[in-house]
């Protein structure tokens, strides 16, 4: 058996020891690597490019299992025929979002899709079919004409797919005829989706971010709620980011610092002062939103007018454009010999790239910033499962209702610090009828003092979350069993499902399912 040091130790700080690994390059090695399984009786793991992060990339739930590696199936299938007019891509699951970004911005540059915020090369079906949240809304909404091949061995193509690349409406009309399958393999065991399609979005005329930070930390119950409205009304177009004081300072501070470093030569306790007052200017708040609002000018206008008018009372309405934070930067760059004008460059230049993100520019900023906090600068991105940084997400859906939300948010942090822990949190306002809290706990991963504390408060939080009969969108794979074992009856109904399309149960075991019927036994 091998272990798992070099392919499936990552940033939680749990992993399993597994049997091999293999990288199939198109659908026919795929049935042939699940009818050697079935033969064997060997579990098989299938993953993207494994960029999991702080979920637990490629690691399996079960251990002993064969990796099965889909990044070498990277291929945008009907890349002749994507236009302003067909605004659909055909990948595959190693298609990635720096891939598809710079595809499109050769060959279709009016078109632009959902990004989100979690690295360059990551996967784009990867992350969409375990239900990730990108800058215009769930990626979920954004798959649809899946081909999969079963557990047993079986090609199946939901909605129109099935109808063969020939039909003229192959790639339309995401429903189909009849029972909408796709759903099946979103978060589940029963199979290995090989392609997709993916939806893409015209770019609008005009398109800007928006931030507020909010003036009292009191006042975030009922600013929940008017934000909620505003997405409801159609009025914020994005998925709006509400950040605590902590993620904000996090998310900006390696951008402020590097250019200090870089441009400014600046460093020691000058360093530290300076990065400290730019975050103080640009970060005061307790919670700050971002969010776009996209549409022609008249659209943009009108609907700024009235978010702004309904948000006055909580704090100041900031408007961020393309040419707003060139034409600043480009004025205080060239002044930054001036202490307190650096302080303003320093700050755009950390702000410019997640200001890109929001409007559909991959980035590796977030990782980078990871990777630099915990001392490893000389480690890529997509290295960041080498690094001593420790991660776990903890992820609750919660009410779409301010008081119960706010409530729930000050408890979580609460027992977080009861572990000596801050608690990084954003409220994604995903749709008018879903608030999600993307929270995570950090930690140095070399201490195994603190490994086991960062899970201990993992286990508390997300015990606290089952308490009060919520549950986590998204779940790490060291959590699956904590998952299935607080509604046993619903995953024995999934698991039937199971049966039906995986009968002999070797693809992913114990993942968003149980291990075996009836059964809560720990991997």
């Amino acid at each position: 058996m091998l272990t798992a040091s070099d392919i499936t130790d990552n940033v939680t700080g749990k992993f399993s020891d597994i049997s091999g690994i293999c990288r199939p390059k198109n659908i026919r090695e795929v049935i042939q690597i699940i009818r050697d399984a079935r033969l064997s009786g060997t579990p098989i793991y299938p993953y993207s490019t494994g960029f999991n992060w702080g979920y637990g990339s490629r690691s399996p739930v079960v251990k002993g299992s064969l990796l099965v590696d889909l990044g070498g199936m990277n291929k945008i299938l009907n890349a002749d025929q994507i236009s302003i007019d067909n605004p659909v891509a055909v990948i595959e699951p190693g298609v990635t979002q720096i891939q598809l970004h710079e595809f499109l911005k050769t060959h279709a540059p009016g078109l632009k899709f959902n990004v989100t915020g979690s690295g360059k090369d990551t996967s784009i079906i990867g992350n969409a079919l375990d239900k990730g949240i990108g800058y215009m809304g769930p990626r979920k909404d954004d798959l649809f004409g899946l081909e999969i091949v079963t557990g047993a061995e079986k090609i199946i193509r939901t909605g129109f797919r099935r109808l063969g690349e020939s039909s003229q409406i192959s790639y339309n009309h995401p429903s189909g005829l009849g029972p909408i399958l796709d759903g099946l393999f979103f978060q589940s065991n029963f199979g290995i989706v090989t392609s997709a399609c993916f939806k893409l979005y015209p770019k609008r005329p005009k398109e800007i971010a928006i931030s507020i930070a909010l003036r009292e930390e009191n006042d975030l119950p009922q600013f929940i709620n008017e934000l909620l409205r505003l997405k409801r009304e159609g009025l914020i177009t994005g998925v709006t980011h509400i950040a605590n004081r902590t993620r904000s300072r996090s998310t900006l501070e390696y951008g402020i610092s590097r250019y200090l470093q870089v441009h400014c030569k600046l460093s020691g306790t000058q360093l530290v002062d300076e990065t400290n007052r730019a975050l103080n200017m640009i970060s005061h708040g307790e919670w700050v939103i971002l969010s776009s609002v996209t549409g022609n000018s008249g659209q943009v206008k009108s609907a700024v007018n009235e978010i702004r008018r309904r948000t006055r009372k909580f704090g100041f309405l900031k408007i961020m454009t393309d040419r707003f934070l060139g034409s600043a930067f480009a004025i205080t760059h060239n002044l930054r010999l001036f202490p307190k004008i650096r302080i303003y460059a320093a700050a755009i230049s950390a702000m410019q790239p997640l200001h890109n993100l929001a409007l559909g520019e991959p980035t590796n900023i977030p990782l980078e910033n990871l990777i630099w906090k915990f001392g490893n600068t000389n480690i890529q991105a997509n290295d960041l499962d080498k690094s001593c940084c420790g991660l776990l997400y903890i992820s609750p859906v919660l009410p779409t209702e301010g008081n119960s939300a706010f409530r729930i948010l000050k408890e979580m942090k609460a027992i977080a610090e009861s572990f000596n822990h801050v608690l990084y949190i954003t409220l994604n306002i995903e749709s008018g009828t879903s608030l999600v809290a993307i929270t995570n706990l950090l930690f140095d991963r070399s201490s195994s003092n603190e490994t086991n504390r960062a899970h201990q408060c993992a286990e508390a939080l997300l015990n606290f979350i089952h308490k009060n009969n919520l549950e986590v969108y998204r779940a790490r794979i060291d959590h699956m069993h904590d998952i299935v074992a607080n509604d046993t009856h619903y995953w024995n109904t999934v698991y039937s499902f199971k049966q039906i399309l995986d009968p002999d149960n070797i693809i992913a075991p114990g993942r968003y399912n149980l291990i075996q019927p009836n059964s809560t036994a720990r991997p």
